[in-house]
């Protein structure tokens, strides 16, 4: 139903919520609250970023309260809690706005951010422009800061010498551990892989049995999960470099004074780097420690994936919805 939103419901629904917070910044006096639904726990390294960044640098005017683990508002249900006025600020993601955007699909797509410092100065360019004053116009939300994720990895249980994987044409015939849904599939497929859909839960014994060769996921997951103990090599394809958007209502940042809105806006790019420099210390740091559990690890020809990968979505209808042009600007930025 929320999927009928029009863009005048949005904008309605934004100005009701500046009269019910306060006319605009004169009217100001007491804390503004601002309650994060977050799905993650309080230790997860966007939760842990938050909590020493973004929290005490407001805390001089705002009333920063959080709610972890889904329990405020369920995962994919928090930008309609934005858009009606009933929550000020979430983690949301690109796959969740396409679902409202179409053209947010674009930054779902594999090899689209080539890393971390790629993914900044993506969100800063002007391209970026017109996509977050839709989520403005028609969600009521500010989109603040990106946050980096991670980079997912082809991870698989047969060693180098029997499968090196240097360009798609090597994981030929790989069955490869995938999420089950229709973009994670085609994915797979694009990485020229044969994709297998199967429940996160299920793959350590998939691994383990031999019911699919492989599965790919970042490092700290291969690591959480323990899928080193039942894995050989793990091939640095980072073909897609994750990420997360800390969203604000559009109706809460135009209650606040200018010297707040300044504030509020360090305080995610502080929060968004803090956790960004964390978590590629931990990647590099769990590749020492995943090649002392005895994999081998080592990068292909990423270009030669690229071109791959994007030829596959360029020719598909997932790019229908793409603006012209764009994905050429994204490509420049990283070169």
């Amino acid at each position: 139903m929320f999927a009928s939103l029009t863009r005048r419901m949005a904008l309605t629904m934004a100005a009701a919520t500046v009269i019910a917070v306060g006319a605009g910044p004169a009217a100001a006096q007491d804390k503004i609250k601002l309650r994060l639904s977050a799905v993650q726990s309080e230790t997860d390294q966007r939760s842990v970023a938050i909590l020493e960044k973004f929290a005490p640098m407001v805390a001089d005017f705002a009333e920063f309260e959080p709610h972890w683990n889904g329990t405020l508002f369920q995962q994919g249900t928090e930008l309609e809690a934005i858009a009606s006025g009933d929550l000020e600020m979430a983690i949301t993601s690109a796959q969740e706005l396409a679902t409202f955007i179409p053209e947010f699909s674009i930054f779902t797509a594999g090899y689209v951010h080539q890393d971390a410092a790629h993914q900044v100065a993506v969100f800063n360019d002007p391209l970026m422009d017109p996509f977050k004053r839709r989520v403005e116009d028609e969600l009521g939300a500010k989109l603040l800061s990106v946050m980096y994720l991670g980079r997912r990895q082809v991870n698989l249980r047969m060693p180098k010498s029997e499968r090196t994987v240097m360009t798609p044409a090597d994981l030929a015939g790989v069955n490869l551990r995938m999420p089950g849904t229709d973009a994670w599939q085609f994915l797979g497929k694009a990485l020229g892989a044969n994709p297998t859909p199967m429940a996160f839960t299920e793959v350590y014994t998939a691994l383990q049995t031999g019911a699919v060769d492989g599965q790919d996921n970042p490092l700290p997951t291969v690591v959480d999960a323990k899928f080193y103990e039942v894995t050989k090599q793990i091939i640095l394809t980072s073909h897609l470099v994750d990420l997360n958007y800390i969203a604000l209502s559009k109706a809460a940042w135009d209650a606040m004074t200018p010297e707040q809105q300044a504030t509020v806006q360090a305080a995610a790019d502080a929060t968004a780097d803090f956790g960004r420099q964390n978590q590629l210390q931990k990647e590099e740091e769990l590749v020492s420690f995943l090649e002392e559990q005895g994999l081998e690890i080592y990068e292909p020809d990423v270009a030669a994936f690229r071109t791959a990968v994007q030829s596959a979505y360029l020719g598909s209808d997932f790019a229908k919805d793409w603006p012209d042009g764009v994905l050429e600007k994204i490509n420049a930025l990283g070169n």
